[in-house]
């Protein structure tokens, strides 16, 4: 049963945030602070914090994974 209901939570959390939103746009030597997946090993979650550029060098498209991953933008 409260499987059932943190399963029914998380998608509801899931849900609230819209699938398009984009990351804002900032200046190009802003930082963008996304989540990344934790280390081998480890479940400690965190968080790093790159500009657009060094996404992009990342092979990561922060428009897109924004609305999943993104927690702030530094600078402007």
């Amino acid at each position: 049963m409260i499987t059932r209901m943190l399963i029914a939570l998380a998608l509801t959390a899931t849900a609230a945030v819209p699938a398009t939103a984009q990351a804002p746009q900032a200046s190009a030597d802003a930082l963008y602070c996304m989540r990344v997946e934790p280390a081998t090993g480890s479940r400690i979650e965190t968080v790093q914090c790159w500009t657009r550029a060094e996404w992009a060098d990342a092979e990561v498209d922060i428009d897109t994974d924004w609305a999943r991953e993104g927690v702030r933008v530094i600078g402007g």
